[in-house]
């Protein structure tokens, strides 16, 4: 680990109202004050009782450069467990660059991405899963994500984790202290009661496992396709979906050609939305590819938003798409309801088998009924309880996955009749892939991996 000083702005890179700029390291305090003036008192930071604002100036050349508020907290009661001083100064991109550029000519290095966390994992101050969340707490773009990586940070997912180690590693010593002292400790009737541990222990991680796809898609959003054949009016609903004029919409089929992706949030849903060519039979060559596109599209969709047209009696092409969603998760919506109706809610619910939704992409009317069929096909709005949390990290699912197949591995040797040996070698294999979720059991590699993922200031 590093131990030098190390400064970084925390904030946004726009202009804002404030900006900070954090300093952690040993030396936080006396590079702030060699480029701080405290008003009034005149008192260094240095000096400063811990988690207490100091007003004053940052001067350079015996010119003030900006007025400002500079926090102090001492270790190990900061968020890195250093010395932390944090200069709070107006928000401007010029003010703000220029004391970060003042703090490194005092004495400072530029934080690495991440390096404020990382130093804070490393200093004991939160284990691995508690650092993940905090950039999935920044990056959260609903509710339930934040819900979700506050419960993570807060030391839920590292509780459970934790109680699961200490069960396997009683269980472990006991086995490998009767294997050193025999005429203690006898292991006769042993494996029924590590059979049964073993078995609470592989049905708490698959309750941890159950909970990864609704995880995943509450912290990275659904990706939904919108599917119909052309001039069906999948291009209105996008533009309905996210207030704009994203794409073009004319009475013209075929105007969409290629692929649009948008991001929204709608009723605390992240919704990645592609918005896709027409699907059609059709001999024009540019034609085709959209079409190709748009059928690869449903193949990585979490979800299909099938758009039909009122106005128009059932073809080939509806077909075509109803078939291609079969075994996907998918909305029917029978769009153009403000039109007198050629094809009903009946019809296309005999054709596709799946309730159907009239909207009007156009009036936007009935979007708040489909968007509700969403939250139940994926159980969104569930986390209303303090226990309740999601995994959503990959690495967190294959490492819970290792540590299944490990303990599967131990029942498998106990019904064979091997040798209590085997049951250690799994045991610790289940404890180890258990111990890298939190961290005990990590290399450099991963480490720097998973922390240059966060913002420089972070």
């Amino acid at each position: 680990m590093k131990n030098d000083t190390i400064c970084a702005i925390a904030t946004g890179a726009t202009n804002a109202g404030i900006s900070i700029i954090r300093i952690s390291g040993e030396d936080a305090f006396t590079v702030a004050d060699r480029i701080f003036v405290a008003k009034k008192t005149g008192k260094k930071l240095a000096d400063r009782k811990t988690h207490t604002l100091t007003y004053g100036n940052i001067v350079s050349d015996n010119e003030i450069v900006d007025e400002v508020l500079v926090s102090v907290m001492r270790a190990p009661n900061s968020y890195t467990a250093e010395n932390v001083a944090e200069i709070n100064c107006h928000g401007g991109y010029a003010v703000t660059k220029k004391i970060l550029e003042l703090c490194i000519k005092a004495g400072a290095r530029l934080a690495e991405p991440g390096e404020f966390t990382k130093r804070a994992f490393l200093n004991g101050r939160m284990d691995l899963s508690q650092a993940e969340a905090v950039i999935d707490l920044i990056n959260a773009s609903n509710e339930d994500a934040v819900k979700n990586s506050v419960a993570q940070l807060s030391g839920k997912l590292r509780n459970k984790v934790v109680a699961l180690r200490e069960k396997i590693l009683k269980d472990t010593a006991y086995i490998e202290a009767a294997l050193d002292d025999p005429e203690h400790m006898d292991l006769t009737g042993f494996t029924d009661e590590l059979s049964v541990h073993v078995n609470e222990e592989m049905s708490e991680i698959k309750d941890l496992l159950s909970g990864f796809e609704n995880g995943r898609l509450i912290q990275n959003g659904i990706r939904t396709v919108i599917l119909g054949k052309p001039n069906a009016g999948k291009s209105t609903l996008l533009n309905a979906l996210t207030g704009t004029h994203r794409a073009i919409v004319t009475d013209i089929p075929g105007t969409t050609r290629d692929i649009l992706e948008e991001i929204i949030v709608i009723d605390g849903i992240t919704l990645n939305i592609v918005d896709t060519a027409g699907i059609h039979d059709t001999e024009d060559v540019v034609e085709k590819i959209g079409v190709e596109k748009a059928v690869d599209e449903i193949e990585n969709a979490d979800l299909c938003l099938f758009v039909a047209d009122a106005s128009r009696a059932l073809d080939d092409d509806d077909r075509n798409i109803i078939r291609l969603l079969d075994g996907k998760k998918a909305v029917v919506l029978l769009n153009k309801s403000d039109l007198s109706p050629v094809l009903t809610s009946d019809d296309l619910k005999k054709a596709c088998n799946r309730e159907v939704i009239s909207i009007s992409a156009k009036d936007e009317t009935g979007i708040d009924i489909f968007v509700e069929e969403i939250k139940k096909l994926f159980g969104f709005g569930k986390l209303g309880k303090k226990e309740d949390f999601y995994i959503s990290k990959l690495r967190h699912k294959e490492l819970l996955e290792n540590a299944l197949l490990s303990l599967k591995e131990v029942l498998k040797s106990i019904d064979l009749g091997m040798s209590e040996d085997f049951f250690s070698i799994d045991l610790m294999n289940a404890y180890t892939s258990l111990g890298s979720i939190i961290g005990e059991e990590i290399g450099d590699d991963l480490a720097d991996k998973i922390f240059k993922e966060f913002c420089m200031g972070k």
